[in-house]
């Protein structure tokens, strides 16, 4: 497809440097930048560091700014002067834990380049979340500045440290410096593709609630065969608690779950399953052998417009190798609630709480920890950036873009409409089989490609809007 005169240079730099581009993204790659972990609190920093220097080797002006968690990076370039529109980036930097390490087929931060179904892709933690992605909007910026010495539009860059590990520092920081980041619009790199040819706009995101919680039993860890049958064991209690979440149909059975959610449109429902078979989909990227959810609803209905409740991870007992036969003291879950528009998630927390309370056995008592919440989101799909966008992706990709929702969160999206008053573009290059979160997490090569091209693609198009 024909480019502009100024885009076609650019476009031909992002190939003829893709290799660099990919070397560059290894380098950041190879920094453990776990958020959650105190452990790995300097190769936080290192990693924010690593990325400042890069962003004023380009030319922007870069700076590390520290808060009561991880740092945020602010970076802006106004080369194109003052009344070209200005567009805020955001993505983050931050990683999650890559255990279990014995999964993984290289280790998670030797960033090795290896041929998969599509050709090259980047293994590692962080390859496609979110690091890959953050890359392809820079090395745009960089093959911009290269080719014209300038940019089309006005650029501010915001990238946390903490997106995994609760964003504790984001609110204040946003409130903070809400003058610095006021733009005309927002991209958000953290969403996916609906497949490895056919790019997507997200325009609805499900909200989070979070929440960690341990049953208490006896004072300390017992033998079962001295107390098996004579108290209560946590770990039983626990699994059998959890086992009545949901009813055989899939229904969440927490009081007035449902109370506040709404029907999906018969036109909406259509649209999503004209973009294909999700099943097939799901099923390939996942290794499922089966697809499975809330009765009543197809795939994409329950992934993008139904809440969810989920069990994240368990702790009871002794784990380790061997024989131990005890009952353990106490015995915890890790439990997440992905909501939809107009769910309030302070309530839902509150009704899962006393979910859990009101089925607390005889002498046992609970302690829970939130992890966080955060409403569903939805954008305006009739944006004129949204629209600009899509063309932009349309023009760079072989098939056109099409519009999405996500079961991810993205509680970014929500502040920045708070606090700045800016709606999100939301446009991702990851697959669903790229691991997010998983052992072997990749990025293909091909999607970080066509995402610098895609994004060297924006930055021409937001030009020429004028509100």
């Amino acid at each position: 497809m024909a480019h502009s005169e100024k885009l076609t240079p650019v476009l031909e730099k992002i190939d003829a440097n893709l290799n660099i581009a990919i070397e560059r993204l290894q380098e950041l790659l190879k920094i453990p930048s776990v958020s959650t972990d105190p452990q790995y609190s300097s190769e936080v920093r290192r990693c924010a560091e690593f990325i400042v220097d890069d962003l004023k080797s380009i030319g922007l002006q870069a700076t590390l700014h520290d808060t009561i968690g991880h740092p945020m990076i602010v970076a802006t370039d106004d080369s194109a002067g003052p009344n070209a529109p200005r567009v805020l980036y955001y993505g983050h930097y931050d990683v999650q834990p890559p255990e279990p390490l014995e999964e993984w087929n290289s280790p998670p931060f030797d960033a090795a380049v290896i041929e998969g179904e599509n050709g090259k892709r980047i293994v590692a933690r962080g390859a496609a979340d979110d690091k890959g992605q953050l890359m392809t909007f820079i090395e745009a910026i960089r093959a911009w500045k290269e080719t014209h010495e300038s940019l089309p539009v006005r650029v501010v860059i915001l990238l946390e440290g903490e997106e995994e590990s609760g964003s504790k520092s984001l609110v204040p920081f946003l409130n903070e410096h809400k003058k610095e980041l006021q733009a005309d619009t927002c991209i958000v790199c953290d969403t996916s593709m609906w497949d490895v040819n056919t790019p997507a706009i997200t325009s609805r995101l499900r909200g989070l609630v979070y929440i960690e919680a341990t049953l208490h039993g006896p004072s300390h860890d017992l033998h079962s065969g001295g107390y098996g049958g004579a108290v209560v064991n946590p770990a039983n209690a626990l699994t059998k608690i959890l086992g009545q979440l949901h009813d055989d149909l899939g229904v969440i059975q927490v009081p007035g779950f449902y109370n506040d959610v709404e029907s999906v449109s018969a036109e909406q429902i259509e649209q999503w399953n004209s973009l294909g078979d999700a099943d097939v989909l799901i099923l390939e990227s996942s290794g499922a052998k089966a697809t499975f959810g809330e009765n009543g609803y197809g795939t994409l209905e329950r992934l993008w417009s139904r809440p969810t409740c989920d069990i994240n991870g368990l702790k009871a007992g002794y784990l380790g190798e061997g024989a131990k036969t005890v009952i353990g003291a106490t015995a915890t879950a890790k439990i997440s609630c992905r909501l939809v528009a107009n769910q309030k998630p302070k309530e839902i927390e509150k009704s899962l709480l006393a979910f859990l309370e009101e089925r607390t056995p005889i002498g046992c008592n609970w302690t829970f920890k939130s992890h966080g919440t955060s409403p569903a989101i939805t954008v305006p799909t009739e944006s004129k950036w949204l629209s600009a966008a899509s063309d932009a992706l349309t023009n760079i990709f072989p098939n056109p873009a099409v519009l999405i929702g996500t079961g991810g969160s993205i509680p970014v999206v929500g502040e920045f409409q708070h606090i700045l008053g800016v709606d999100a573009v939301m446009v991702g290059f990851s697959l669903d089989d790229d691991l997010i979160h998983a052992p072997n997490e990749k990025f293909e090569v091909s999607c970080f490609h066509r995402g610098i091209k895609s994004q060297a693609a924006i930055l021409e198009a937001y030009a020429s809007i004028n509100d």
